[in-house]
C-alpha cells in the first residue's frame, strides 16, 4: 500500500556560518522554497515550513506553501516538528517527513522512500535512510555518521567513528575490506507522530551528548530506527559558503 505522509521543513533563520539561511536566494527563489519545492513533488499530501522567523512564513506564503510560527527555543528540528504536529493535530498513526531547509536538491524519490518503509514497517517509530560508503576517506572521516543495522534492517548504532570497525585491517593500519559494508547515514527522517509526542519527554542520553548524534536519544529509550537504503549519496545540502555557490550554479544550469 502506498504510504500517505505529510512533510514538516524545519527553518531556522539563525546559523552561525551562513547568516538568514533559509532566505538566502537560490536561482530566483529563497532556499527554503526550492526546499519546498522538492518536498512537494515527493506525493506529500501536506507541505508546512516551520519556522521562527515572520519573514519565512512570509517567503513561504508568496511562493504558496504553507507555514506556521513556532518556539523560537527549540533544541532540535525534532522538538520544532513535534510542536507543528501538536499545532496540527495530527493523529497517532499520521507520517511526517522531516526535510531540512537547506536541502534545496533532495531527491523527491528518497523523501517518499523514506515515508515508504515507515509505513511498511509498524514495528518502528522512526526511518531514515543511508547509502553504502566506498571509500577510505569517509570511513574515517568524523563528520560523516556511519549506521550498523541489524538483521531486519533497523539501526543498532549510529556514529562518528568508523563502524563496523574492521580490526585486523585498521590493526595493521590497512585500508578498510570492502566487505565491511559501511553505510553513511543520510539526515532525513520519517516519524510517527505518536512518537513525536513523546519525543520531548524523554531524557537526553549520554552516547547522544558523547557523539552529537540526537537520533541516538531514540535508541538508547528503546525506540526502532528503521533504514531504507539508497545506492547513491543524495546532493549535499548548503552548510557553507562554497556549497550555497554550487547549488547557485546548479539551479543557474536549469534555466
Amino acid at each position: 500500500m502506498k504510504a500517505i505522509f505529510k512533510v514538516v521543513i524545519p527553518a531556522r533563520f539563525a546559523s552561525t556560518r551562513l547568516p538568514g539561511k533559509p532566505l538566502l536566494d537560490i536561482g530566483g527563489k529563497p532556499m527554503v522554497i526550492r526546499a519546498a519545492e522538492q518536498a512537494s513533488l515527493s506525493g506529500a499530501g501536506q507541505v508546512i515550513i516551520a519556522t521562527d522567523h515572520q519573514p519565512i512564513v512570509s517567503a513561504a506564503q508568496e511562493h504558496g506553501f504553507q507555514a506556521c510560527m513556532t518556539r523560537a527555543d527549540h533544541n532540535s528540528g525534532t522538538d520544532r516538528i513535534a510542536e507543528v504536529s501538536a499545532q496540527q493535530g495530527w493523529a497517532d498513526d499520521t507520517i511526517v517527513v522531516n526535510v531540512q531547509g537547506d536541502e534545496p536538491l533532495i531527491p523527491p524519490a528518497l523523501i517518499r522512500s523514506v515515508a515508504q518503509h515507515l509505513h511498511d514497517h509498524p514495528d518502528c517509530a522512526i526511518a531514515t535512510a543511508c547509502h553504502p560508503i566506498h571509500d577510505e576517506a569517509s570511513m574515517r572521516n568524523p563528520n560523516i555518521v556511519k549506521a550498523v543495522l541489524d538483521k531486519q534492517g533497523n539501526a543498532l548504532y549510529f556514529s562518528r567513528a568508523p563502524i563496523p570497525w574492521p580490526r585486523d585491517a585498521y590493526a595493521g593500519n590497512l585500508p578498510s575490506p570492502q566487505h565491511a559494508h559501511a553505510l553513511r547515514h543520510i539526515g532525513i527522517y520519517a516519524y510517527r507522530a505518536s512518537f513525536l509526542r513523546i519525543y520531548g519527554q524523554l531524557a537526553p542520553a549520554q552516547i547522544e551528548q558523547i557523539e552529537s548524534l540526537e537520533q541516538l536519544r531514540a535508541l538508547y529509550h528503546g525506540y526502532r530506527i528503521g533504514v531504507a537504503i539508497t545506492p547513491e549519496a543524495p546532493p549535499s545540502g548548503v552548510d557553507t559558503e562554497a556549497d550555497l555557490l554550487l547549488a547557485r550554479k546548479i539551479f543557474e544550469t536549469r534555466r
